[in-house]
């Protein structure tokens, strides 16, 4: 079906699977997201990646909020033509924050350690996430607030150890790049990521470093 948000406006944003596009839904602003067409996969393969990817985010970013993990609310799902409108949360991202830190890490700890928290709840609740940039977490209410998750549709519900230890992975990769204190700052995640999942936190700490080394010697 046809969503009921007014004519969406130019695309805003551009990613590898997906566009979005600012629409407003009943008077609240929010962003329509439509996977993109793969011309290069066969099209009964591209139609079924594209419409389970999309019930996928739509699944996960409501199993996340039952988490007490905070994500976009979803408005509407469109699986014919693969789209979500969901909310539109303002904020920066985490990676506006380190870029804006000028080096500093200070500012940075009580929102990473918050960060922390929230993906050690998911992971606690069996929810990976799959894709976890700084560029996937936002902070709607500042940077002394809460972090919300974006953009889990690469996300496993029940997820592997192996694929739980992918996450930390990716986030400790991110902040070295990002941040010339990333390593210290990589340890103050940790310390939030164990307080949001003390039981089996250890588990998954240990399969990051067994995943970096593999990476490090490919």
């Amino acid at each position: 079906m046809e969503t009921d948000a007014t004519p969406p406006r130019p695309i805003t944003a551009r990613g590898a699977e997906a566009s979005l596009r600012k629409v407003d839904w009943w008077g609240f602003p929010a962003l329509l997201k439509e996977r993109d067409s793969k011309a290069y996969r066969p099209k009964a393969l591209d139609e079924r990646l594209r419409k389970e990817r999309t019930r996928t985010e739509a699944r996960l970013l409501l199993e996340a909020r039952r988490l007490g993990v905070r994500t976009p609310v979803l408005y509407d799902i469109d699986l014919v033509h693969h789209r979500l409108v969901m909310e539109e949360l303002p904020g920066p991202t985490l990676k506006e924050l380190i870029d804006a830190s000028g080096g500093a890490a200070p500012p940075l700890e009580v929102p990473i350690r918050r960060f922390g928290v929230a993906l050690g709840k998911l992971h606690a609740g069996g929810v990976s996430h799959g894709d976890l940039t700084s560029s996937n977490v936002i902070f709607p209410d500042g940077a002394e607030g809460a972090p919300a998750l974006i953009d889990l549709s690469m996300g496993v519900r029940g997820p592997s150890v192996e694929e739980l230890g992918i996450d930390l992975h990716l986030v400790e990769e991110d902040l070295k790049a990002l941040h010339p204190h990333g390593e210290a700052l990589f340890r103050t995640f940790l310390a939030g990521y164990a307080e949001g999942f003390p039981v089996g936190h250890k588990d998954v700490r240990q399969r990051a470093k067994e995943i970096r080394g593999r990476v490090r010697y490919a």
